[in-house]
C-alpha cells in the first residue's frame, strides 16, 4: 500500500491557483519554502536555522515583486517540460512552461520501497526568478545528500510501475509533433525511461524481476504512443468542444477507456480516496495512430487530422482476444476520428469584435468539423483455436446465449458513447465451401434481430450484412460504389459535427428554389456511429472506413465551403492524400493486432493494384501466420503486464441480466441536452477553456519557418510530381481516367490531344484566319541586304512566317483532323476502294492490271527463270540471274 501522506499547507498570505475545475482569480505570490523541503528533520540545528533564515529572507524582499510583477491568470498551467533532479534522498520534479515563465515543484522520496510510493506536490506556482532562488536553497539544503545532482531534461511522467519489490518511474525522454488540433500540439513518444525509485532497491527475487521488466518492454513505447499536454486526445472533439467536463476515477479529466497507461497512472494511488498530484504531472497515453497533411485550395488551407484510438479493455494479439467478453468490451475495438478543419484562425475562436474588454465575447470559430466511425470485433462469444498449423484456424462458437448478454451490454455503451441510430456493417462472408466465417453471420444476424425488437421506433439500430470478399471476387458489384451509397446514408443519419452554421454562401444558391429549409444556421452534432467489422476488423474493414472518410471529408469541406459539391472525385489529389492517410492508418492498426500490415488495400478492391500488390500481400501473410503461431503468446503476456490484466479468462463474472426486453438505458437513446444548450457550451468553453494555444507562442523567440511544424507539415503540393505551378491546381480536379474503361485512357486520350488544335477548316468557313502573320509583320521596311546582321537581328526580333510556311505547316496540323471528324466505323470511298481491289489481287479474283499487251522481255525473263526451288532440290549459290531485271524496272517506271 501507498502511504497517504498529506498535501502541503500553506501560509496564510499564499494565495493558491487552482487546478481542474477553473482557473483562479488570485496569484501566488512567495514560495513557501518549508512546504516543499521538509528538510528539518535530517539536518542540523545550524544546517536548519542558516536555510530557515534565507527562506525568510526572500519572502520578505519578494513578496510585494511578485504581487506586482505576475498578472492574474484566468486559464490553467500548460507544462510541456520538466527537469529531474536526484539526489539519495528523493527526487525533485520542476514542470515548465513553454516560455519559461511558470514553474511548480514535487517530491519524491527514495529512502523507503517498502511502505509505498510517497509524492508531495507544492500548490504553489514559481515565477522564473522564484524558481532559481528556490533551487539554490534546495541544493544548499541537501548539501549533505549529495546536492541536487545535474539536472535531467524529460518530456511528461507515464506513470509508475512495480513488479515484485519497489516502484519504477516511467518517462518520456524523446517526443516529436505530429499534429496541431486549435493550437494544440500532439505529440508521438519517440523514447522513454524506466528509473527505480528507490536509491538502494533491493530484489528478493532478481530474476523474476528481471522477466518481469524484459516482458514489460515488449511493450514498445516508441511506436504508436500518442499524448497531449493541454488537449484530451483520449475524446472526440465534440465533446472537447460542447461536453460536460469529465470525472473519472481520481478526478482524471479523461476517457479512461482509451488511455493505455491508466493502470500506471492510478495504481500507485490505490486506496486513496484523491491522487496526490493534480492530473498535468501525469500524462495519458493514447495507443493507435495518428497523422495529419494539408490540403491547399487556391491559398485556402484545410488541415486533414485522422485520429485512432484503441481501446485498453480486452485488448491483446489476433487469435488471443476475439469477439466479446462479459463486460460487453470486444476484441480489437478502435474509435478513428477524422477532424477537417481551417486554419484561418490558430485557436478554436474568433477575436472579439470591436475594443470589448477581456476576452469574454469571444466567437466559436466555425471551422472545425469531425466525424468519428468505430470498428470492433463481432459481439458474440466466439475463439479461434491455434493448435493446428493451418493458416486460417476454425471459429467456433464458444458460448450460446439465447438473451445475448454481452452483446446488449456492448451495444447499450455505445449508445450511451455516441447516441442513436447505430448503423451496424457488417462485410463477413456469406457462402463458403467450408462454412467458417458464415457460422458468425448468422449469429450475429440472429443477435441484432433480436435485441432490434426492443428497441423503440426510430432508434432501432440499421443493419447492413454485405459479403464484399465475393462481391470484388465475382466481379458483379462496384465495391467502392455500393459502399459510398451505404456511407452516404449513413452520414445522413447520424450527420456529423461541425462547430458552427454552415457559410452563408449555401443560402444564397437556395433562394430560387423552395429548399430553403436545407441551409443550417446553427452548429451541428453527430449523434450516432457507424459500426465496421469483419472477421478481423482489418483489410475489408479500412477498406470500408477509407471509402466513409473520403465521403465523410466531401461533407466535411462542403460545410466549410470550400467546395460547391459533396462529391469529390477518385484519383484527385485531396482524395489521394486521404487514401494514403488511411493506408497509414490501417497498416499501424494491422500492427498492432496482427503483426503485419495490411493485406487487402483500397487499391485492390478498386481493381487498380500496384504492379507488386501480389506478392507484397503474400509476404504479409506469411508475415502474419509467423507472428500469430509463435509470438502472440509472449505479445499478449506483455500487453496484459502493460495494461494491469492478471486474469486472462474471457468470462470473469457470472452474467446478471437486467431484464430480458429493458436491454438498455432509455437515458441513452436520446441527447442529454439540446441543440442550443449544446450551443452555449461551445461558447462557454472558448471563453473559458480556450487559453491553452497561449503558452506555444513566444513573440521574442527568433524562429525560422521550416521549425514550425505546420510549415513543414505533409501537403498535396508535396504529392510526388508536384512542382510550384501547382498552387493555382484544384487539389479537387481528377488527373486520371477510369482504369475500367481502357478506351478513356487511351483513344479519348489521344482524340483530345489531337483536337486541341483548332482545326483550319472551321476556321476558313468562317472565313477568318487563322493566322497572325499580318500582326506580327514589322512595319519598317527591310534593309536591302536580307543577310546583314541588322535584317538578321531585326528578324529574330520580330519573326514572320510566309504564306507557304503557314499552309504547310497547317496542312502538318491538320492532316489528322479528317480522322476525328470523319465517322469511327466507316473509311473515304476511294480508300474503300483500293483496299478491296487490293483484297481481290491477292485472291487471284481481280482483273488483269495490263491493259495493253504484255512485255516480251518479261516472258522470257519468266520462262529463263529455274524452278528446281520449287522442286525442293536444295542449292548453294546465289540465283542466277538472266535477265536485267533493273533495266526493265527502270524502263517501266519511265
Amino acid at each position: 500500500m501507498t502511504a497517504a501522506l498529506p498535501l502541503n499547507t500553506l501560509n496564510e498570505h499564499d494565495l493558491v491557483l487552482s487546478n481542474d475545475d477553473g482557473p483562479s482569480e488570485t496569484t501566488p505570490t512567495a514560495p513557501s519554502g518549508s512546504n516543499v523541503l521538509g528538510e528539518e528533520s535530517r539536518r542540523t540545528p545550524t544546517e536548519s536555522s542558516r536555510l530557515e533564515e534565507s527562506v525568510d529572507s526572500f519572502k520578505t524582499t519578494e513578496t510585494q515583486a511578485t504581487r506586482a510583477s505576475i498578472p492574474c491568470r484566468s486559464f490553467p498551467p500548460a507544462f510541456n517540460k520538466f527537469m529531474l533532479y536526484e539526489n539519495r534522498q528523493r527526487f525533485y520534479v520542476i514542470a515548465s512552461n513553454a516560455s519559461d515563465s511558470r514553474h511548480r515543484i514535487m517530491k519524491i522520496d527514495r529512502t523507503n520501497q517498502d511502505d509505498g510510493l510517497q509524492i508531495i506536490e507544492d500548490e504553489v506556482e514559481y515565477t522564473g526568478k522564484q524558481m532559481s532562488a528556490m533551487l539554490k536553497m534546495l541544493d544548499d539544503g541537501n548539501r549533505s545528500s549529495g546536492g541536487l545532482g545535474k539536472a535531467k531534461l524529460f518530456f511528461g511522467i507515464a506513470g509508475f510501475i512495480r513488479f515484485t519489490a519497489g516502484w519504477y518511474m516511467i518517462i518520456i525522454s524523446k517526443r516529436s509533433v505530429v499534429a496541431l488540433l486549435g493550437g494544440h500540439y500532439l505529440y508521438h513518444c519517440e523514447n522513454s525511461e524506466i528509473i527505480p525509485i528507490s536509491f538502494n532497491h533491493k530484489i528478493e527475487k532478481p530474476a523474476e524481476e528481471q522477466r518481469l521488466m524484459n516482458i514489460f518492454k515488449q511493450v514498445d513505447m516508441s511506436k504508436n504512443f500518442y499524448f497531449s499536454y493541454t488537449y484530451d486526445l483520449t475524446s472526440t472533439l465534440q465533446h472537447n468542444l460542447i461536453g460536460p467536463p469529465r470525472c473519472g476515477k481520481y478526478d482524471w479529466p479523461i476517457n479512461d477507456r482509451f488511455a493505455w497507461n491508466f493502470h500506471m497512472l492510478t495504481a500507485p494511488f490505490a486506496g486513496r480516496d484523491a491522487a496526490p498530484l493534480n492530473h498535468y504531472w501525469l500524462l495519458p497515453l493514447v495507443h493507435g495512430h495518428v497523422d495529419q497533411a494539408k490540403l491547399t485550395v487556391l491559398g485556402r488551407v484545410i488541415f486533414v487530422t485522422l485520429i485512432a484510438r484503441r481501446s485498453r479493455h480486452f485488448a491483446g494479439a489476433r487469435y488471443l482476444k476475439r469477439g466479446v467478453n462479459d463486460e460487453g468490451n470486444v476484441a480489437n475495438e478502435v474509435e478513428t476520428e477524422q477532424v477537417v478543419s481551417e486554419a484561418l484562425t490558430t485557436p478554436f475562436y474568433y477575436p472579439a469584435r470591436g475594443a470589448d474588454e477581456g476576452h469574454r465575447n469571444r466567437r466559436p470559430s466555425p471551422n472545425y468539423t469531425s466525424y468519428v466511425q468505430y470498428r470492433g470485433s463481432i459481439p458474440i462469444y466466439w475463439v479461434q483455436e491455434t493448435t493446428s498449423m493451418s493458416p486460417k484456424p476454425p471459429i467456433e462458437i464458444s458460448v450460446v446465449d439465447p438473451f445475448y448478454t454481452a452483446a446488449s451490454r456492448h451495444f447499450d455503451d455505445l449508445f450511451q458513447r455516441y447516441g442513436a441510430p447505430i448503423t451496424i456493417l457488417n462485410l463477413i462472408k456469406r457462402r463458403e465451401p467450408v462454412p467458417r466465417e458464415s457460422k458468425l453471420l448468422d449469429e450475429y444476424t440472429q443477435c441484432v434481430r433480436y435485441l432490434n425488437q426492443f428497441l423503440p421506433k426510430g432508434k432501432k439500430m440499421v443493419y447492413r450484412a454485405w459479403d464484399m470478399s465475393r462481391a470484388y471476387k465475382e466481379k458483379t458489384q462496384d465495391v467502392i460504389s455500393y459502399l459510398e451509397d451505404i456511407a452516404e446514408e449513413s452520414i445522413q443519419m447520424t450527420n456529423f459535427f461541425h462547430s458552427g452554421p454552415e457559410p452563408y454562401s449555401h443560402y444564397l444558391n437556395t433562394e430560387n428554389t423552395d429548399n430553403k429549409a436545407a441551409w443550417r444556421n446553427n452548429i451541428s452534432l453527430q449523434t450516432g456511429v457507424c459500426r465496421t467489422n469483419c472477421v478481423d476488423c482489418l483489410d475489408r474493414t479500412n477498406a470500408a472506413q477509407f471509402v466513409f472518410g473520403k465521403r465523410a471529408l466531401g461533407h466535411q469541406l462542403y460545410a466549410l465551403g470550400v467546395v460547391e459539391s459533396p462529391n469529390l472525385a477518385f484519383d484527385s489529389d485531396a482524395v489521394n492524400m486521404l487514401t494514403e492517410m488511411y493506408h497509414d492508418h490501417g497498416d499501424s492498426i494491422a500492427l498492432q493486432y496482427t503483426g503485419s500490415a495490411l493485406v487487402n488495400r483500397v487499391e485492390t478492391y478498386r481493381r487498380m493494384p500496384h504492379w507488386n500488390s501480389h506478392s507484397r500481400d503474400i509476404i504479409e501473410n506469411i508475415r502474419r501466420f509467423y507472428t500469430n503461431s509463435l509470438l502472440d503468446a509472449d505479445k499478449q503476456t506483455a500487453i496484459n503486464l502493460f495494461l494491469g490484466v492478471n486474469n486472462e479468462r474471457a468470462i470473469i463474472h457470472r452474467p446478471v441480466r437486467g431484464g430480458y426486453q429493458q436491454w438498455f438505458n432509455p437515458d441513452h437513446l436520446y441527447p442529454a441536452f439540446n441543440l442550443e444548450e449544446y450551443a452555449q457550451g461551445l461558447c462557454n468553453f472558448v471563453q473559458r477553456r480556450g487559453d491553452y494555444w497561449f503558452e506555444y507562442y513566444r513573440p521574442l523567440l527568433f524562429t525560422s519557418l521550416g521549425k514550425h511544424f505546420a510549415y513543414s507539415m505533409n501537403s498535396t503540393l508535396k504529392l510526388p510530381g508536384k512542382t510550384a505551378k501547382d498552387v493555382n491546381h484544384s487539389p479537387f480536379q481528377a488527373h486520371g481516367y477510369r482504369h475500367s474503361d481502357p478506351q478513356s485512357r487511351v483513344v479519348q486520350g489521344v482524340r483530345r490531344w489531337i483536337g486541341s488544335r483548332p482545326s483550319s477548316r472551321q476556321e476558313k468557313a468562317r472565313g477568318k484566319s487563322i493566322s497572325k502573320a499580318e500582326a506580327k509583320t514589322p512595319v519598317e521596311e527591310k534593309p536591302r541586304d536580307k543577310y546583314s546582321t541588322q535584317a538578321i537581328a531585326t528578324a529574330l526580333l520580330n519573326p514572320t512566317v510566309s504564306e507557304m510556311e503557314e499552309a504547310e505547316y497547317q496542312g502538318y496540323i491538320d492532316q489528322y483532323q479528317d480522322l476525328l471528324d470523319a465517322p469511327a466505323t466507316l473509311g473515304e470511298r476511294k480508300n474503300l476502294e483500293m483496299y478491296v481491289l487490293a483484297v481481290q489481287t491477292a485472291k487471284g479474283e481481280g482483273k488483269d492490271y495490263w491493259e495493253e499487251d504484255i512485255p516480251n522481255d518479261l516472258i522470257t525473263y519468266v520462262e529463263r527463270s529455274s524452278n528446281r526451288h520449287l522442286d525442293g532440290a536444295e542449292t548453294t549459290g546465289a540465283f542466277p540471274i538472266s535477265y536485267n531485271y533493273e533495266r526493265w524496272l527502270g524502263s517501266s517506271s519511265s
